[in-house]
């Protein structure tokens, strides 16, 4: 039978009871996966923590902070970076399948009462770096523009200028993302993913699959390099919501934007010149036991 979140402290009349574990509301869903809860945020809110446990080790929570994905660049530019991805897959929230890049060993936070405020980062528009999503200590930073531009992954490189964006800037350990492609011949590179670097590719670096919110979900993808040869089609953005860079094929196209909420970068116009497209809006999610 499920202990509810009580237990007594003490004996007689010293005995003080209380909350076992976190207690708290909020988010735009919240699910109850065993004897561990999750609250999901696809937006800016408050995780209000009415109780933090009385037992040793009671008051932590676990993570995923996933940054918003940076805008790819016009013309034949580079794909958009990936929103820099943040985890710390540890006892406060239950086995899961955990991003290999998950903190090792996992650090959980620990947490007070009281509102605690929560920021889930815009994606970047076209040639724009993504905006960071922030949990308490923890800040994952916004994916670089196309174009080379440094973030939690890098932009890729363009066609006149390829070279790669810096990754993981500022720098965390375990690294929050990877550099942006350097720009193959005549077209534009892919931006860098959470869990690799395109290199000279026009294909966005792919994402890192986790199941935090439990789902399994890839997240914080690459947006693809934008095309400049007749009929040659733009890249492909990376696993985990990276857009697909814009074709020259007949009629040339715009990217496509990163997915919501996955932190994937924008993919980045074909030739003739034009606006990249969005990167995708970044995901917080705070896992943690609430019942034995």
């Amino acid at each position: 039978m499920a202990n509810f979140g009580y237990q007594v402290l003490g004996f007689g009349s010293n005995a003080v009871s209380g909350p076992a574990y976190v207690e708290a509301t909020g988010g735009n869903s919240t699910i109850t996966s065993g004897d561990y809860k999750i609250h999901i945020f696809t937006g800016d809110g408050n995780l209000c923590v009415t109780s933090k446990g009385s037992g040793a080790g009671s008051n932590t929570v676990d993570y995923m902070v996933v940054a918003g994905g940076g805008g790819g660049a016009g013309g034949t530019g580079g794909g958009g970076g990936a929103g820099g991805y943040r985890e710390s897959p540890g006892a406060a929230s239950g086995c899961y399948a955990a991003s290999p890049l998950g903190a090792s060993p996992a650090v959980a936070i620990e947490v007070s009462t009281g509102a605690l405020p929560i920021s889930v980062g815009a994606g970047g528009a076209a040639s724009a770096q993504g905006a960071s999503s922030i949990f308490q200590s923890i800040t994952s930073a916004g994916g670089g523009y196309g174009n080379s531009g440094p973030g939690g992954s890098g932009g890729g490189g363009g066609r006149l200028n390829n070279t790669p964006g810096l990754g993981n800037t500022p720098p965390t350990n375990p690294p929050q993302g990877q550099n942006g492609g350097v720009g193959p011949n005549l077209t534009g590179a892919g931006g860098g993913g959470a869990l690799n670097a395109p290199g000279s590719s026009k294909t966005g670096g792919n994402g890192t699959t986790s199941t935090a919110s439990n789902t399994p979900t890839t997240y914080s993808g690459g947006g693809g390099g934008g095309a400049d040869l007749t009929n040659d089609p733009g890249g492909n953005g990376g696993s985990g919501g990276g857009g697909r860079g814009g074709n020259r094929i007949n009629s040339p196209t715009a990217g496509t934007a990163g997915t919501a909420n996955t932190g994937g970068g924008g993919g980045a116009r074909g030739l003739p010149s034009g606006p990249g497209a969005t990167g995708g809006s970044g995901i917080v999610v705070v896992r943690y036991k609430f019942q034995n």
